[in-house]
């Protein structure tokens, strides 16, 4: 690679680096909502319920690496806390895409094991993935706390939350990065609440 296109490459990451950074500057105003969101798990998980996580492709990573964090931990030895993600086991959402339609990969998930007092988390960044934006319907019937996490304006994703978190940008990597940030953030606080309650 010649140096002008050296120069141009770093030129365009530097670009990249200051719209992430901008987006993440968002997020201090939205530590009241986070803050919400945390009080939910915190309280689910003092009930005896159990936390859900879904979303598709890079939010599916995320609901593994959320629900990895409670059940082992985040920064703080204490006991493990009850949280699965539904995008794991292959068997189920394969039977699931070919018998009935991928669209139903997760409800079907929500109404055989969600309970009324668990917690149902749906992260979209469009907020318009129709499985996750099904789960959360199922968990509403069913009686569980709905959380979102999303991007763009949030519709229709948020309609369907008794909190959401809405990343403000439209471009899916910037949103998939303030949503893991805004996570951990959230991982933090209902670990603190939940060994000081302890």
């Amino acid at each position: 690679m010649n140096r002008d296109a050296h120069t141009a490459s770093s030129a365009a990451m530097a670009d990249e680096c200051q719209s992430a950074l901008a987006v993440l500057a968002t997020l201090p105003a939205a530590v009241e909502t986070l803050a919400l969101i945390a009080n939910r798990l915190t309280a689910t998980l003092r009930s005896g319920g159990v936390l859900y996580f879904c979303g598709n492709g890079g939010s599916a990573a995320d609901a593994q690496h959320i629900a990895a964090e409670f059940v082992g931990r985040f920064l703080l030895e204490r006991r493990p806390l009850p949280a699965v993600a539904l995008t794991t086991n292959t068997s189920i959402l394969t039977a699931i895409g070919n018998d009935y339609d991928y669209s139903e990969v997760f409800s079907r998930q929500v109404r055989a094991l969600v309970k009324p007092g668990d917690c149902v988390a749906g992260i979209s960044t469009s907020g318009r993935s129709k499985n996750v934006l099904l789960a959360l319907e199922a968990a509403r019937d069913i009686g569980a706390v709905t959380i979102g996490f999303t991007g763009g304006d949030g519709s229709p994703l948020r309609e369907l939350c008794d909190e959401c978190f809405i990343a403000e940008s439209a471009s899916t990597p910037r949103i998939q990065e303030c949503h893991l940030l805004a996570w951990h953030l959230i991982c933090n606080m209902v670990e603190k609440q939940v060994v000081a309650a302890s």
